[in-house]
């Protein structure tokens, strides 16, 4: 999350953009001590940028004087996940993956090295996972994250893994460059996508890639269940519903989205 804020904290915008994101994807609320131990900000900047931030609704500050996500933030997010047309586009596709499967399917976007979900479709029998639509997680140690940075040409894979640190989430997380550029090989070649318990323990996954016509837009989908139900022999058998639904929304996208005539 830092090196992504670090990457543009030029301008005003760009300050409070960095401040509103300290704060909101916070795990837990932050004291104005806590903010300025990580925004590099002069006590009175930061004091002025928060009370902007509040001011607006995108930052509220409860009865323990902590800042939390506004209520304006969730107003903004609605309307932002209500509209977007690729989500829209895949929105059929991804209930079809999840009555042929009956687990958790989600669809998410490349942004840097992460990946933001942008639609989920709850299992028949849910689990309690990390994954929520609009949170990130990190490109590298998940089914849809290595599935979109496996549609990158090696220069733009090196670029955007360029400074990149390997958090051990679990015992199966990659730990290196290496690692994961051999993974992403083997996902180039079959097609396709595993999380074998690399971001949360327990949990494992199929996706596969989706690209626009111009190569902008990065993302994909994935079926996600527990690993005691889950078994490496059903991944396998349901990568070719999740190939398929791929390509079926790539195909939406491109009538659908696709430049008009």
């Amino acid at each position: 999350m830092g090196g992504t804020r670090r990457g543009r904290e030029t301008g005003t915008l760009g300050k409070l953009m960095a401040l509103l994101d300290l704060v909101a994807l916070a795990d837990h609320p932050m004291r104005f001590t806590d903010i300025l131990s990580f925004s590099n900000q002069p006590r009175g900047t930061l004091h002025r940028q928060l009370s902007h931030l509040v001011e607006e609704g995108l930052l509220e500050i409860d009865r323990d004087g902590r800042y939390l996500p506004g209520i304006r933030l969730l107003s903004l997010a609605s309307r932002s996940w209500e509209r977007n047309e690729f989500r829209a586009v895949a929105e059929p596709h991804l209930s079809l993956l999840h009555t042929q499967t009956g687990e958790t399917v989600h669809l998410g976007v490349l942004r840097g090295a992460e990946v933001i979900y942008l639609d989920k479709v709850e299992g028949r029998q849910s689990v309690r996972m990390y994954s929520q639509i609009g949170n990130a997680s990190p490109a590298y140690c998940t089914g849809v994250g290595k599935a979109a940075l496996s549609m990158l040409d090696d220069i733009g894979l090196e670029a955007r893994l360029a400074g990149l640190k390997f958090h051990a989430y679990t015992e199966h997380t990659h730990r290196d460059v290496a690692d994961l550029l051999a993974d992403i090989a083997a996902i180039r070649t079959r097609g396709y996508a595993f999380d074998r318990e690399e971001h949360e323990s327990g949990i494992c996954c199929v996706a596969a890639p989706i690209h626009s016509d111009d190569g902008n837009m990065l993302a994909g989908v994935s079926v996600t269940g527990p690993a005691y139900r889950v078994t490496s022999e059903k991944l396998q058998e349901w990568a070719p519903l999740v190939r398929a639904a791929a390509a079926s929304i790539m195909q939406d996208m491109h009538s659908r989205l696709g430049p008009k005539r």
